[in-house]
């Protein structure tokens, strides 16, 4: 309130957010000059300021919303037979689709390990951890997958555990989140250095060898 500052970043959790952007509207802070990062940025963190929040952004790394086919089908094979174990209010919000990614990307490792071990066996932990490590989900397969629209594509290794380094601004309307703006590369000039700066730190500290790119492909 003293400050004034030109924009707020929240990097806040669960009801820290609500509680800014509640404390934001009875101090007539602009909405729209807060940002915050993508654990910042679900339905939890502005449903119970509804209009109050209006304008907030925060950064996204999947899609809302009920129209992408996997979400369609949860709705009709699981929801639509009363097998549903959760509000079905709930299904396509931001924390739901970002379990079903989650999910997805689990089974898809199995998948991929399965490839190189044998279909149909069950796989180990360090077979499981090679498939994670070697996610390969072309635009092609997110697609047959019921994915479009949901995520980018995303190439994984035993270096790049991540596989996509790019978010979207998404803004609450008062009611729903909303795009506003296009996928935003991150600046892996700035962010790969600090990376293999904590890394390197991580192994330092804790007395432990670098994995070695045989040990990556076995």
């Amino acid at each position: 309130r003293q400050m004034r500052p030109d924009y707020v970043l929240l990097w806040g959790w669960g009801v820290m957010n609500s509680t800014a952007l509640k404390e934001a509207q009875a101090t007539g802070y602009p909405r729209d000059k807060m940002y915050g990062v993508w654990w910042a940025g679900a339905e939890p963190d502005v449903k119970d300021v509804g209009e109050g929040a209006k304008g907030y952004n925060a950064l996204t790394l999947n899609t809302s919303g009920t129209q992408p086919r996997v979400i369609q089908e949860i709705l009709t094979r699981v929801h639509g037979k009363g097998q549903g174990t959760g509000p079905k209010d709930e299904v396509g919000s931001v924390l739901y689709t970002r379990g079903v990614i989650i999910q997805m990307l689990s089974i898809e490792a199995v998948r991929r390990a399965q490839e190189r071990y044998g279909k149909g066996k069950v796989m180990t932990g360090e077979q499981v951890r090679w498939g994670l490590e070697n996610l390969a989900l072309d635009q092609k397969r997110l697609d047959a997958l019921g994915f479009t629209g949901i995520m980018r594509p995303l190439s994984t290794s035993c270096s790049d555990h991540m596989g996509s380094t790019a978010a979207r601004v998404q803004t609450w309307n008062g009611s729903k989140w909303e795009f506003s703006s296009d996928f935003i590369q991150a600046d892996e000039q700035i962010i790969k250095p600090m990376i293999k700066a904590g890394a390197d730190k991580y192994l330092a500290d804790k007395k432990m060898t670098r994995r070695t790119p045989a040990d990556c492909q076995s």
